[in-house]
């Protein structure tokens, strides 16, 4: 709710979340339509989130722009205005917070890209740069993943807390020194690491939505000091946060 409530104050009316729970396997797509709603149950965790209602206001323009500036850049990206075509968890989820402290429109990016490299991934973020600097819109841009991403073993889940534990500490040790370098700006030598992060540490989605949040704010031109604004947490084995990219 901090996030929502600071793009609030700076008068954002539209949230374009990457989404590393939309499955994609050509292409790059974008759910543009004028309007979500409906009730969702995670078949992921159906213990845990189900029978959550949603209506939430879209904004096709932006989608739209977003999907040309890709193709243009040489990406092939489609828009979709389709009412069969659903949000997934990782829209859903930080809209169901945000949405208690600032009504936003939404647009959602497909970002868990099976044959797809990073470096498109990061022409896709230039693409919603450009989208909405050309709409003069006030956007404020989501990476919705985890860090590290490795679920517990359905054996040792149970035995281990598994829904508050981390199942590796070597995960847990990377996260936390990724989270030191965004902290102190060190951006090009996160990227540097970035491939073999989203390997080694199972990144979600192999972290496509950092490839795209980083290709929106300039690659590794990009020198802000991050703020933390979750104290980092282990969720189902994976690595959990909050993390504010500066924008001046």
């Amino acid at each position: 709710m901090e996030i929502a409530r600071r793009a609030k104050a700076l008068g954002a009316d539209t949230v374009l979340i990457c989404d590393t729970h939309w499955v994609i396997n050509a292409g790059f797509h974008i759910n543009a339509n004028n309007r979500f709603k409906g009730v969702f149950t995670s078949n992921e965790f159906p213990q845990f989130i189900q029978n959550m209602e949603y209506d939430y206001e879209g904004n096709p323009a932006l989608g739209d722009a977003v999907a040309k500036a890709a193709t243009k850049m040489g990406v092939y990206t489609l828009a979709h205005h389709l009412d069969s075509l659903k949000m997934e968890y990782g829209t859903l989820v930080p809209m169901r917070f945000m949405s208690r402290a600032h009504r936003m429109k939404v647009v959602s990016v497909a970002a868990w890209c099976t044959v797809h490299s990073h470096e498109e991934s990061r022409v896709i973020g230039e693409a919603i740069a450009a989208a909405v600097k050309a709409l003069d819109s006030k956007v404020l841009l989501v990476a919705s993943g985890s860090l590290s991403h490795k679920i517990w073993p359905n054996k040792d889940y149970a035995a281990n807390n598994g829904t508050f534990t981390i199942s590796s500490e070597f995960n847990r040790q990377m996260d936390l020194h990724v989270l030191e370098m965004w902290q102190r700006g060190d951006h090009a030598t996160f990227l540097k690491k970035l491939p073999e992060y989203a390997q080694h540490c199972c990144g979600e989605g192999s972290m496509h939505d950092t490839a795209m949040l980083y290709g929106a704010l300039g690659w590794n031109s990009y020198q802000g000091k991050c703020e933390v604004v979750t104290p980092y947490f282990p969720s189902s084995g994976t690595g959990q946060t909050n993390v504010i990219f500066l924008v001046t």
